[in-house]
């Protein structure tokens, strides 16, 4: 079977489905990865895999819609040409654009993956009312004729059901979001605990308002009266467009002594390692992978009662959930940890169970492959 995996970053599939691209090549099928181009390590990443790599264009973050329709007609002459038995999208345009394109060329198995509802559902202004229902629309015509459509958690579901794009008869499925590799992502020691060292917090994540991030420099400058030891950390790429927060407002918050901004990574890995708490007070996610990560190296977590975030923090048990947009409500959830250090301890080692029981990119792959008929059932089940 000849499978196109098609994602909006290259370094996202490279990061997020490798797993799920190794098993499908372990199966013996073909796998070709479509991405936009613009980053040769991760290009060559997927390659290393044994997939092959084709670019497409794509403008994450436009809203023109010409931009979009040339990346619809660039998809449906790639589909026509390469003739897939099936394709696999993840992302908002993949989802939309490649999904009708691979339907006129005539691919044969469709599935979609809803990583995330996205600026089009964050509700407020007249403006993302009016996406809201141009993307309600696009999803509507996309997913028609899907074969299946993946969702990483039930809350995702309700608002598609409630805004009319799944049809009644919608084979709807789901997935502990990618997973995450808790081989990569081993367990690690913590940095030294207080009174010998300050708690750590970190946040994984791109530079966009509905992380969070401006509720994280808000609680951490509360939290700086009381606690100035107390260090508060953001690792991530910066973003263009709608919903982002500026490079410059983020330097500003650093300024101020709020925050430390880390830059962007390809291997998280050791800033988690120097991390005692991940924090996401996202507005909304899919499934949050970086909190899956942090869990899976055995860190505690605060996240947002949000969404995604409740489907993989366990309040008391891994960490703490928090009301979202309230700054108060986050910094009183990340003073216990700095008040009671124990809790690191404690929270952390329950996340890293979660994590193997749970969460484990094998399993979910399996689960994915299975469900997509890319594997037998038993197949599935003995690699698991």
């Amino acid at each position: 079977m000849k499978i196109i995996v098609l994602g909006n970053q290259a370094r996202a599939l490279a990061n997020f489905w490798s797993v799920l691209i190794r098993r499908m090549l372990g199966a013996g099928h073909t796998v070709i990865c479509c991405a936009p181009p613009g980053d040769p390590q991760a290009d060559a990443d997927l390659e290393a895999l044994g997939a092959s790599l084709l670019h497409y264009e794509l403008d994450r973050k436009s809203l023109n819609p010409l931009r979009d329709l040339h990346t619809f007609a660039t998809l449906r002459l790639l589909f026509q040409r390469e003739k897939p038995d099936l394709l696999f999208a993840s992302t908002i345009k993949p989802v939309i654009y490649g999904c009708m394109a691979a339907r006129r060329a005539g691919v044969p198995h469709i599935y979609a993956t809803i990583t995330g509802l996205g600026y089009a559902f964050e509700g407020g202004s007249l403006f993302k009312k009016c996406v809201n229902r141009i993307s309600v629309l696009l999803y509507r015509l996309a997913l028609r004729k899907a074969e299946g459509v993946f969702f990483q958690n039930q809350d995702d579901i309700r608002t598609f059901r409630e805004a009319g794009i799944l049809q009644s008869d919608a084979r709807v499925l789901t997935a502990r979001g990618t997973g995450v590799d808790v081989r990569r992502f081993a367990e690690m020691p913590f940095p030294e605990l207080p009174p010998a060292g300050p708690v750590v917090f970190l946040l994984v994540g791109r530079l966009l308002e509905a992380k969070g991030l401006p509720e994280y420099a808000a609680a951490a400058r509360l939290l700086k009266t009381r606690h100035p030891e107390a260090r508060f950390q953001v690792l991530g790429p910066p973003e263009q467009g709608l919903g982002s927060v500026s490079l410059a407002q983020v330097k500003d918050w650093q300024a101020e002594g709020s925050i430390e901004y880390l830059g962007e990574t390809r291997d998280v890995r050791p800033f988690v390692a120097a991390a005692h708490v991940l924090v996401l007070p996202s507005w909304r996610e899919g499934t949050p992978t970086a909190i899956m990560e942090g869990m899976s190296m055995g860190r505690a977590a605060v996240v947002t009662d949000v969404p995604g975030c409740r489907e993989v923090v366990r309040d008391g048990v891994n960490g703490r959930l928090v009301r979202p947009r309230d700054p108060e409500a986050l910094a009183a959830a990340m003073r216990t940890f700095i008040e009671t250090p124990a809790a690191i301890l404690q929270m952390g080692a329950a996340g890293r169970r979660l994590a193997l029981a749970e969460f484990d990119a094998e399993k979910v792959a399996a689960r994915i492959l299975r469900d997509m008929h890319v594997l037998a059932p038993e197949q599935a089940e003995d690699r698991q």
